[in-house]
C-alpha cells in the first residue's frame, strides 16, 4: 500500500548560510535512496522543508514494501561449479547457501557464455525491501552525505555514546500516512511529535496527525512556516510592502534574503531609523555594516541614495513591537558610530603617507610585500598606459597605481575588507585628487565577479590589467596554480577579468606580448630573477585560453565554433568576437559542410607529408584542367580575402570562400596528389598549402567538419 511519507529531524539552530543547501540536499538524498530501492517512483513529488531548527521532507506515494524483482544471478564458471558428472561442487553449494538456496535449485541453473567462459546463472526473484529497512538505510545514507563543512561531536543522553552531526539533534519524526515508521538515527527513535516556535507556539509538543498535516499543523499550532521557499516569499512580500509604505526601496541582496530566511521561523518585518548625521559617512560603509553585522535591509530613495531607515526581519510578532524596534535601533547606532569614527580617523592621513607601511605588509612569503607588489603594478600600469595612449595615459596610470593599495592600511578597510578600492576613491576625492584618479583607484579591482562592471576610465583599465596580470604571472612563476576546486588566489577570476577587459574594451594588446611586458616589468635586477620560466609562462598562456574557451561557450557559442577560432591561437583577444561571428555566418552557407570536410582532408594530407612544402606554385607544372581551375580560383580570390582580412571584415573574408566549393570538389574527384612524379607531387602539395592558408586565416574551418 502506498502512502505519503514525512521525515523530520528537529535540531538546534542550523548554520544560516548553509540551511538552504542542507534542506535541499537532505530531501534529495533521501528521495534518491528510496528511488534506488524501488520504494518510490522516479517522478514522485518531493517537498523539502527547512527552518533554523528542522530539516524535513514530504514524499508522495511511498510504498510499504518495494515490488519483488526478477534477477539473474551470476554464479561461477561451469568447470568450477559442476564436476565431470554434472553434480554441484562444494564451491557452488557454498555460493548458493550464501544466496539463501540449496542443492535443490541446481537443476534450474542455466549455462551461458560470459565472454569466452561458460558460466552458471540462476534466475530468481528478490523480495522487495520493506519501508522500515529501506528508510533506515536512506536516512543513514542521507545524513552521511550531507554537505556539512564541519560536524559537531556531542554526547547522547546516556552519557557514554557520541554522534556526529552539523548540530545536536533532539527528535526524529517518521510518518507513513498516519503510522510511525520505527526507524532510528543519531541516537533518536522515530515518533510523531515535534516542536513549534520557541516562543510563540500554541501547542508543545505538536502531535502530528499524519504525513500530510505537517506543514499546516506547524503553521497553525506551532507558529512556524516550515517551507524555506514559502518563508522567503513571505519575507519578500513584507519587505516590499513595508518599503512601499515609506516610499523607499529595499537593497536587493539575494544572499542576505536567503540568510535571513534561515534565521527566522515566523517572519515579521519592522521599520527602524537611525540618526541622519550618519549619512555623512559613505553609504557603502553604512549599507555593508547593516547587512553584514545586523542582517538589516537598508532602504534607498528613488535616486539610489541611502535613507536613514532600514528594515529588520524579526522572529517574533509582539502586539507592540516598540521594544523590538528600539533594541535594534540602539544596536545599529553603535555600529554606525564605529563606521563614522573610522571614516573620520582615516581622513586625517593622506593616502600617500600610508605607502611606506605597505613595505611591512607581507603579500606572499615567496613574492615579498605589498609595497614591492605596488611597485610592480605601477611599472606595469605605466607601460600599458604608454602603449595604449602615450605619456598622458602612462602618467595618469602611474599616479593611480601608486595609491591603489594605500587604503588597505585604513581602519575602515581593516574592519570591512570588502570596501577596498571604494574607500580609496572616497579618500582620494577628499584629498582633492582628480575624479579620474579616484575612480581608477576604486575600479582597479573590477571585475570582481561574473557580470560585474568594468573600469570606467582608461587609467582604471591600465591599473586593473596590471593588478591582475601581475598576480597571474607571479603566482604561476612560483607554482601557485589552481588545482581542482581550489583557487586560493582567485587566479581563474583574474584570468576572466583580463579576458573581459581586453575584449569588451577592444584593447589592441596581444596576450603573449602583455605577458612578456609583465615579465619584463617585474624583473628584479638585484636578484637577477626573471619571475617565471618559459614553461611557466606557456602554462599561463594555456590557462588563459582555457578560461576564454569556457567563457565563450557560456555565452552561447558552440564548442566547434570556439575550437575553430582558438585553435589558431589568436593573440588579439578583442578580435575574437568578430572571428566567431564570421565563423557562425560561414557555417550557415550551403557550401560550408563540403568546404569544411575538404579543409580537413587538405590538412591531413599536409600533416602526413615529410619535409618542407614550397610556398609558391608553378602554374606550368599543373597539367590537369581541374588543378588549373583550382589554381585560377585561388588567384582570383586571394587578393579579395586578404583585403577583407586586413580591414577586419572577417565575415566577408569567409563568405568569399563559397566560390571555392566547385573547383575544390572537382580537384579531389579527378586529381591525384601523391603521384610518383616528385616535381608534380610537390607542386600539387604547394597548391594545397595555398588553399589551406587561404581558408584558415580567420579560423581553422576543419573544426566545423562533423
Amino acid at each position: 500500500m502506498s502512502k505519503n511519507l514525512l521525515i523530520e529531524l528537529l535540531v538546534e539552530e542550523l548554520p544560516p548560510k548553509s540551511l538552504k543547501q542542507l534542506g535541499a540536499s537532505f530531501a534529495q538524498l533521501l528521495a534518491d535512496s528510496l528511488k534506488a530501492q524501488g520504494l518510490i517512483a522516479n517522478d514522485a513529488t518531493i517537498t523539502p522543508y527547512a527552518t533554523p531548527r528542522r530539516l524535513a521532507v514530504h514524499i508522495v506515494n511511498v510504498a510499504a514494501q518495494a515490488a519483488d524483482q526478477a534477477v539473474t544471478q551470476k554464479l561461477m564458471p561451469v568447470k568450477v561449479g559442476l564436476d565431470a558428472q554434472g553434480q554441484a561442487t562444494p564451491p557452488l553449494l557454498k555460493k548458493l547457501a550464501s544466496l539463501g538456496a540449496d542443492a535443490s535449485v541446481v537443476p534450474q541453473l542455466k549455462r551461458a557464455l560470459d565472454g569466452k567462459t561458460e558460466t552458471l546463472f540462476w534466475d530468481t526473484t528478490v523480495t522487495g525491501i520493506a519501508l522500515t529497512d529501506g528508510l533506515q538505510k536512506a536516512l543513514e545514507e542521507a545524513i552521511g552525505q550531507l554537505p556539512i563543512p564541519k560536524v559537531m561531536t556531542y554526547q547522547l543522553a546516556d552519557g557514554w555514546s557520541s554522534v556526529n552531526f552539523v548540530r545536536p539533534a533532539h527528535a526524529l519524526t517518521a510518518l507513513h500516512g498516519a503510522d510511525v515508521v520505527p526507524v532510528s538515527v543519531l541516537g533518536l527513535q522515530a515518533g510523531r511529535e515535534t516542536q513549534g516556535h520557541r516562543f510563540e507556539t500554541k501547542v508543545n509538543p505538536i502531535v502530528l496527525h499524519n504525513a500530510d498535516s505537517y506543514a499546516q499543523q506547524l503553521q497553525t499550532e506551532g507558529a512556524v512556516l516550515a517551507s524555506f521557499a514559502e518563508r522567503r516569499a513571505e519575507i519578500t512580500r513584507q519587505l516590499a510592502a513595508a518599503a512601499a509604505h515609506e516610499h523607499l526601496t529595499p537593497v536587493d541582496d539575494d544572499a542576505l534574503l536567503d540568510e535571513v530566511t534561515a534565521l527566522v521561523e515566523h517572519p515579521n518585518v519592522l521599520v527602524g531609523h537611525f540618526d541622519a548625521e550618519f549619512l555623512q559617512v559613505p553609504q557603502e560603509c553604512l549599507i555593508l555594516t547593516m547587512k553584514a553585522n545586523q542582517k538589516y535591509f537598508p532602504l534607498l530613495d528613488a535616486n539610489g541614495k541611502l535613507a536613514n531607515k532600514f528594515l529588520l526581519v524579526s522572529n517574533i510578532r509582539p502586539t507592540d513591537p516598540t521594544q523590538v524596534i528600539a533594541g535594534n535601533e540602539r544596536v545599529v547606532r553603535s555600529r554606525l558610530a564605529d563606521a563614522k569614527f573610522f571614516f573620520d580617523q582615516d581622513r586625517k592621513k593622506k593616502l600617500a603617507s600610508r605607502l611606506p607601511e605597505l613595505d611591512r605588509v607581507v603579500y606572499h612569503n615567496k613574492l615579498g610585500t605589498q609595497g614591492k607588489r605596488m611597485f610592480y603594478i605601477r611599472n606595469i600600469a605605466t607601460a600599458i598606459g604608454h602603449q595604449l595612449n602615450g605619456d598622458a595615459l602612462g602618467d595618469e596610470a602611474y599616479k593611480a597605481a601608486t595609491l591603489a593599495k594605500a587604503d588597505l592600511l585604513t581602519d575602515m578597510v581593516g574592519e570591512f575588507p570588502e570596501l577596498q578600492g571604494v574607500m580609496g576613491r572616497y579618500y582620494a576625492q577628499h584629498e582633492g585628487l582628480s575624479d579620474d584618479i579616484a575612480l581608477a583607484i576604486e575600479d582597479h579591482y573590477k571585475p570582481r565577479f561574473a557580470g560585474d562592471a568594468l573600469p570606467r576610465n582608461p587609467a582604471g583599465v591600465c591599473v586593473a590589467l596590471a593588478d591582475k596580470m601581475e598576480t597571474l604571472v607571479n603566482m604561476f612563476s612560483i607554482g601557485e596554480t589552481p588545482t581542482g576546486d581550489k583557487d586560493p588566489f582567485a587566479l581563474r577570476r583574474h584570468a576572466l577579468g583580463v579576458i573581459r577587459i581586453l575584449i569588451e574594451k577592444s584593447l589592441p594588446l596581444q596576450l603573449d606580448e602583455l605577458i612578456n611586458l609583465v615579465k619584463k616589468e617585474i624583473l628584479d635586477p638585484l636578484e637577477l630573477n626573471t619571475s617565471g620560466s618559459a614553461s611557466d609562462l606557456h602554462d599561463l598562456h594555456v590557462f588563459v585560453y582555457e578560461r576564454l574557451a569556457g567563457s565563450l561557450r557560456d555565452q552561447g557559442y558552440t564548442a566547434q565554433e570556439v575550437d575553430a577560432v582558438l585553435s589558431l591561437n589568436p593573440q588579439l583577444l578583442s578580435d575574437i568576437p568578430k572571428r566567431l561571428a564570421a565563423v557562425r555566418a560561414f557555417a550557415a552557407l550551403p557550401e560550408a559542410v563540403s568546404l569544411a570536410a575538404a579543409n580537413k582532408r587538405v590538412g591531413n594530407i599536409l600533416k602526413k607529408t615529410e619535409g618542407a612544402i614550397a610556398d609558391a606554385v608553378n602554374p606550368d607544372w599543373l597539367p590537369e584542367a581541374d588543378e588549373q581551375a583550382l589554381y585560377q580560383a585561388l588567384q582570383d580570390i586571394q587578393p579579395k580575402t586578404k583585403n577583407a582580412f586586413v580591414t577586419g571584415d572577417y565575415t566577408a573574408s569567409l563568405q568569399l570562400l563559397a566560390t571555392l566549393k566547385a573547383p575544390v570538389d572537382t580537384f579531389f574527384d579527378h586529381v591525384m596528389v601523391n603521384v610518383d612524379d616528385v616535381q608534380l607531387r610537390n607542386n600539387r602539395l604547394a597548391l594545397l598549402k595555398q588553399l589551406h592558408q587561404t581558408m584558415n586565416q580567420i579560423a581553422d574551418l576543419s573544426k566545423l567538419a562533423t
